[in-house]
């Protein structure tokens, strides 16, 4: 248990920034699988549209310190790759 002022601060911060970071990684997710089921109903311009809504939210992560930049760069690769293959 935090013993001095600073300690209960910090506790209180990370509560904060903890339950925020939450939401902002399901809103990441959610922009994700939206292109996912676009892709997997086969309508290539919804995809497209969801995937630049979806790389918008992935390359925000990166700039928050939330994910790698390597994970976003992964995931945004694997998304064009999928859409690319719909043509």
């Amino acid at each position: 248990m935090a013993n001095t002022a600073q300690a209960k601060k910090r506790a209180i911060q990370s509560k904060k920034h903890r339950q925020h970071n939450f939401s902002m990684r399901s809103m990441y997710r959610t922009s994700i699988k939206k292109v996912l089921l676009a892709i997997e109903s086969g309508n290539k311009e919804a995809a497209t549209e969801a995937y630049k809504v979806a790389v918008s939210a992935v390359d925000k992560m990166v700039t928050k310190g939330i994910i790698h930049k390597n994970k976003a760069a992964r995931h945004k690769s694997r998304l064009f790759v999928k859409i690319k293959a719909m043509a």
